[in-house]
């Protein structure tokens, strides 16, 4: 049987994926849903955004990532941290990513993001 820690980073997992799905980064309604209200992210860009700047016509736009490397450091009862690596297609960067999930009401949404453009492919430290 899979253990609670387990089982939460999977879900993780796949709310990370789902954040790189051109169709859910193009909906407002979807992304309202995974970003808390006070989210923010710096941007490997060297750009700051809030939610607000996601919930426009576009969303935030179509990307073509892949995801390696995944990983998750509980910080609380009801607060994560998860690490990993994603390839940009469309860029073709390397960028290493976190983000702070926080769960309200039985729901996770993210809370917290960055982006560091790294060099190619290595396996990360924590791992």
């Amino acid at each position: 049987m899979e253990s609670e820690s387990s089982l939460l980073k999977e879900h993780l997992y796949q709310l990370e994926e789902k954040l790189l799905k051109s169709e859910v980064r193009k909906s407002p309604e979807e992304l309202s849903l995974l970003l808390k209200d006070d989210f923010f992210e710096f941007g490997s860009s060297g750009n700051i955004w809030s939610k607000n700047d996601f919930l426009g016509q576009e969303g935030a736009g179509a990307v073509k990532m892949t995801l390696s490397q995944f990983d998750m450091h509980p910080l609380s009862e009801d607060t994560v941290l998860t690490t990993y690596r994603i390839f940009d297609e469309d860029k073709v960067e390397h960028t290493l990513r976190s983000s702070i999930w926080k769960c309200t009401n039985g729901r996770w949404q993210m809370f917290f993001h960055q982006g560091t453009k790294t060099k190619g492919p290595r396996k990360a430290y924590y791992l």
